[in-house]
């Protein structure tokens, strides 16, 4: 396995400029600095020697403010001593009943102290926080990554700290093999040439990672050759020259980064690259690109299999047989079903699952993805883990299908199998009964990526489905009922997603999502009493529609981690609506704000968020938007007297005019309204206090 000689040190080595200029230049980094803390600040280095770990009894309630270290702890299982964390970690499994702090760049004091530390992990950048527990019984762990190895050290340390040392040690062995076997296949399929590889950063211009960064690592253990502009820290601003000097092949960033390839890849110069011609422009979740955490091994595969996506997918370069490697027997209560277990199967080189439900005898299915089918002995449902997209894309749907057979060892004529990048560990399996009559819900729902609204949102490709719905009963249903039970398993998909809020990926400032683009249903015939009738009325129907409501939830739940009680932030964030960008970038003539600090007035707003009545008068906006903007109210006089209530409650006096200070104008009117009400409130508030 290649492994690090250096221990790389990143970041910004003095941070002497502070206010509105340093936090203007913060902005632009925003997701990946929530990702791992890699800044080093003057003086820090006595507090850092508070970073020995000996006696984990003393460590029961833990604060981090450092989202990378947060996803450690809950990934090796020290879930329970973490009592309070950043509002970025509010959807990690088992994070829901949390306290949040506020976000990464402007933890609340308040809150943390209320959390009753005594242990907080936080970053150099957190000084504040560092100087307030000078002195006090608490501890601090000062989180920094320079590097893969220093990553690993990191999660040595925090499993002493959560008392998981041994989960700790498998966490970094998991990760050492994915890595390892990436470099194997890179030596079996691309033993020569390497590709030029770069990552996109920046808003207004093009910034890539400094030569230490480990970014610049990911991407030679991904098999790429990084820019080299003689430049060290976490990011440097590209020039046209570098950029046409270094020539990339691919290109890949985080969410956040098409803005700069929007904003640049059309112009002279930047779009004149290889990358850019041939459409070699990829982009991750910014908790991959930007961490070197929990599952470093698994971005390093997903990464090299995009960059190496033709030698990935040629059999020749294979270093694993096809075929199912052990299997989790799943309990399913109906007389038909011979068996039912999750296989895990190696295809493509990297590990999938596969939900394989076997019958005694034949059975007449109807699926949306195949139409209606007869002497069918097996229905199922597959997971391709991310490494595998590339690859399969290339080799198209009919490989990918026949692989799957292989893999489990079924035939075509006589299985029907569902596919899906939702994971088979997070299939939720809900029975729903009236007397002898039962109806199974196997579902399995990935709503983060390509959630659509149906009559709203533009369909331009297809994929394998996303929300993926296996409905069984004691019944006999016949044609007419098993096309009703798709109506109503696809009715109650809806009202789940409405339920919940999820929104559409494309449209969420003002839209709900209906479902994905990508969903598929399989209604087996089943055995027992005939049923005609699977609509709405029907005792059948209701069954339906309860087990998959519920089963949606609860997938969606496994999967993403999100409920409907989720906090504000994630609901923002959902809509595509940043806390921290909409204040840092808010604009007026009034000398309040000429005197306030950018930076002190975002934290003012987020440590806002954090008091229920604030989120709740939020939360009743995101509601009342949407129904505003369905043409479902007209009146908003109430409305906006109540707007005037929160930024006088906020402000602490009566506030009659509530001040535009948004400078994005795609945000719905009503939803504008309220956060200009809280903007307005906060900036009258700290412009008090300043005075």
């Amino acid at each position: 396995m290649i492994n690090p000689k250096k221990d790389w040190k990143l970041g910004m080595h003095q941070i002497k400029k502070k206010g509105t200029r340093f936090f203007g230049g913060i902005l632009i980094l925003a997701g990946c600095l929530v990702g791992a803390a890699v800044f080093e600040l003057s003086g820090m280095a006595a507090a850092s020697q508070q970073n020995s770990v000996t006696d984990k009894s003393r460590f029961q309630r833990i604060v981090s403010l450092v989202p990378a270290a947060t996803e450690i702890l809950f990934e090796i299982g020290a879930t329970d001593e973490v009592v309070a964390l950043t509002y970025h970690d509010g959807i990690l499994k088992g994070a829901l009943d949390k306290a949040i702090v506020g976000g990464f760049f402007s933890p609340s004091p308040d809150r943390i102290n209320r959390a009753k530390p005594d242990m907080i992990i936080l970053s150099p950048l957190h000084k504040n926080i560092i100087e307030t527990v000078k002195g006090t019984d608490c501890k601090i762990f000062i989180y920094e990554t320079g590097s893969i190895e220093k990553s690993y050290e990191n999660i040595l340390a925090l499993g002493k700290i959560g008392d998981q040392e041994d989960a700790a040690k498998k966490l970094i062995e998991k990760n050492r093999k994915e890595i390892d076997h990436i470099q194997k296949k890179l030596f079996q399929g691309v033993p020569g040439r390497r590709k030029r590889v770069i990552r996109l950063m920046g808003r207004d211009s093009v910034m890539t990672p400094g030569n230490t960064s480990f970014q610049n690592e990911l991407i030679r253990l991904a098999g790429g050759i990084p820019p080299d502009f003689g430049k060290q820290g976490q990011v440097v601003k590209v020039t046209k020259e570098q950029w046409l000097a270094f020539n990339p092949e691919v290109i890949y960033g985080c969410t956040g980064d098409k803005k700069a390839a929007e904003t640049f890849f059309s112009q002279p110069g930047w779009k004149d690259v290889d990358a850019v011609k041939l459409g070699q422009i990829f982009y991750f979740p910014c908790e991959l690109t930007c961490r070197a955490a929990s599952h470093s091994g698994y971005f390093v595969s997903w990464l090299s299999s995009m960059i190496y996506m033709d030698e990935f997918s040629k059999s020749e370069n294979n270093l694993l047989p096809v075929r199912t490697t052990h299997e989790r027997l799943i309990d399913i209560d109906l007389d038909y079903v011979k068996a039912a277990a999750i296989r895990y199967s190696t295809v493509y080189d990297f590990e999938n699952k596969t939900l394989v439900i076997d019958f005694k005898k034949e059975q007449t299915i109807l699926s949306t993805l195949e139409g209606e089918r007869h002497h069918i002995l097996t229905v199922g449902n597959h997971y391709s883990p991310a490494p595998t997209w590339g690859p399969g894309h290339q080799l198209g749907i009919d490989h990918i299908r026949s692989s799957i057979l292989s893999a489990v060892g079924k035939q075509e004529q006589t299985a029907s199998f569902l596919m899906t990048g939702a994971d088979m560990d997070n299939l939720s399996v809900t029975e729903k009964t009236f007397k002898d009559m039962k109806v199974m819900a196997l579902v399995t729902a990935g709503v983060m990526s390509n959630a659509v609204r149906m009559s709203k949102d533009m369909g331009a490709f297809y994929e394998p489905g996303t929300i993926n719905i296996i409905l069984m009963t004691t019944m006999h249903l016949s044609k007419r009922a098993m096309a009703r039970a798709i109506i109503a398993a696809t009715e109650a998909k809806t009202a789940a997603l409405e339920d919940m809020d999820i929104r559409s990926t494309y449209t969420p400032l003002i839209h709900g999502a209906t479902g994905t683009g990508t969903d598929n249903v399989i209604v087996v015939q089943g055995e027992g009493l005939p049923i005609d009738n699977a609509g709405g009325h029907s005792k059948m129907g209701e069954l339906v529609g309860k087990a998959v409501y519920d089963g949606v939830k609860n997938a969606v739940l496994n999967q993403n981690h999100i409920t409907a009680g989720r906090h504000i932030f994630q609901r923002l964030k959902e809509r595509k609506i940043s806390v921290f960008d909409l204040t840092s970038g808010v604009t007026c003539d009034c000398m309040n704000l000429a005197s306030i600090p950018k930076h002190k007035f975002a934290a003012q707003v987020e440590h806002l968020l954090l008091d229920p009545g604030v989120a709740g008068f939020l939360e009743a906006s995101l509601a009342l938007s949407d129904a505003y903007e369905k043409g479902l109210v007209n009146d908003i006089s109430l409305f906006a007297e109540w707007c005037r209530v929160v930024a006088g409650s906020i402000a602490g006096k009566k506030m009659s005019v509530i001040q535009d200070l948004m400078t994005d104008d795609t945000i719905p009117f009503i939803l504008r309204t309220a956060l200009n009400a809280i903007f307005t409130g906060a900036l009258e508030k700290l412009s008090h206090e300043e005075n």
